[in-house]
């Protein structure tokens, strides 16, 4: 297969989430088949609600700057799939891509002509195949793997990673995970498993916290009450105990801005960074405090609080990530704002629109191109009845979307995208094919 026919094969295997299949035992045995890649490198396994990505970012960055091989494999992508793996900073090319799907397609058809699998792995699964393989191939010495959905039956877990860390647990995806938030966190919780060597939790409701530390105690892994701060550069004795949790550490204070915008960035980039403690202590990768402070500088996360001209794209597609756009917004933004959104089925668009309208002076409801998507309609009728109807657009056709925030924004004005990270992709696609539309 070219790059072309591996895309459309892929897209062929169904909707990401809709096609989804609960158990892991398809992925190992791809796996298996594949002569268990994973198994070549250590490995970090992110989870949470919101900041997971963030957290693989300035983790990742924070490699980089210290010379270690790292593969990022992060979900979804915004205008290519290329964009999920990345080997020492450098998205995997379309050709190798093209290759290495090529050869966990024949494998999985394979698997399945002859009787061990019932159906070939499903979309997510044969990705994570992809990005394991090519890390295995480029001798990376770290892998850092954001969970895509959940966490107990993820593709991204039967990697059985050394490492797992959890950050912030909300409501979001109940139709996938559950209906509370107890529920939810039992499913991000089982990424701790028998294979697990640390645990890093960030902060967490009670109630959260105590599931997670339970699940913990299941695999003889307990928290220290005396956690001290610590830099990448450790100096302090090694530690019997193998979970460590953020409110518990102080954060290093190392005088940088942040590469990634927002407050609560800080949160994330305390998590990374205890990550990066937990790698130099344990796993013997060394990482100086000027190679955590350039790696925290330097992060960049496409797609979250993202300027480009007069766009600012933010992924926000749950209450607390809609909560977070708006401080910032609150705290940094004083044009006008045009807010662009589209969103998935699973979200709670009502009370998503109740946060991010009141900062709108008018509003523009589309439908990203995904089977996912929620009606134009459905979103109107979400509006809060404080936005007037002559400041409200809606159209199915993203493109045209665009059209009318170019058209209903003054030039002191900006477009904010969010809702979905499908929709901030898609329009950074057509706005980058597109040279009329104004950046």
């Amino acid at each position: 297969m070219n790059f072309s026919d591996s895309e459309a094969y892929l897209l062929s295997l169904g909707n990401e989430v809709e096609a989804m299949k609960l158990g892991l035992d398809n992925i190992r045995t791809l796996f298996a088949a594949l002569g268990d890649p994973q198994n070549s490198y250590k490995k970090v396994q992110v989870a949470g609600t919101n900041g997971k990505g963030s957290v693989c970012a300035f983790l990742n960055s924070i490699c980089l700057q210290a010379g270690i091989r790292t593969g990022l494999y992060t979900s979804p992508h915004l205008i290519s799939i290329t964009e999920r793996i990345r080997i020492d900073g450098v998205d995997i090319g379309e050709g190798e891509f093209a290759r290495i799907a090529t050869r966990v397609r024949e494998t999985s058809e394979r698997l399945v002509a002859d009787g061990t699998l019932e159906t070939v792995p499903t979309y997510f699964e044969q990705v994570t195949a992809i990005a394991l393989f090519a890390f295995a191939e480029a001798k990376i010495e770290l892998a850092i793997l954001e969970t895509g959905l959940g966490g107990r039956f993820d593709a991204t877990t039967a990697a059985n990673a050394e490492i797992a860390a959890i950050t912030r647990i909300d409501l979001d995806h109940q139709e996938y995970l559950g209906d509370t938030i107890e529920e939810i966190a039992a499913e991000k919780a089982a990424i701790i498993n028998r294979w697990t060597k640390n645990v890093v939790l960030g902060e967490q409701e009670p109630r959260v916290l105590n599931i997670l530390l339970d699940r913990c105690r299941q695999f003889g892994q307990f928290p220290d009450s005396a956690q001290k701060s610590f830099s990448p550069v450790m100096d302090i004795k090694r530690k019997t105990t193998r979970v460590y949790e953020t409110d518990k550490i102080p954060p290093v204070d190392l005088g940088v801005k942040l590469g990634l915008r927002g407050a609560h960035q800080v949160e994330n980039a305390h998590t990374a960074m205890i990550v990066s403690g937990v790698l130099s202590m344990d796993f013997d990768i060394e990482i100086s405090d000027d190679e955590a402070r350039n790696g925290l500088q330097n992060a960049k996360h496409p797609g979250r609080l993202e300027y480009n001209g007069k766009y600012l794209f933010d992924g926000a597609h749950n209450i607390g990530g809609a909560n977070a756009l708006a401080n910032y917004i609150r705290e940094f933004e004083a044009r006008p704002i045009t807010l662009m959104f589209g969103a998935m089925n699973d979200k709670n668009v009502a009370e998503i629109l109740s946060i991010l309208v009141p900062l709108a002076e008018r509003i523009i409801v589309t439908e990203p191109s995904n089977s996912r998507s929620i009606s134009y309609q459905d979103l109107l009728d979400a509006i809060p009845s404080g936005m007037s109807k002559e400041r409200t657009f809606a159209t199915d056709n993203v493109k045209s979307a665009i059209d009318i925030a170019n058209e209903a924004t003054p030039d002191e004005g900006i477009i904010l995208v969010t809702g979905s990270l499908y929709l901030v992709g898609e329009v950074k696609k057509i706005i980058k094919d597109n040279p009329r539309f104004e950046i």
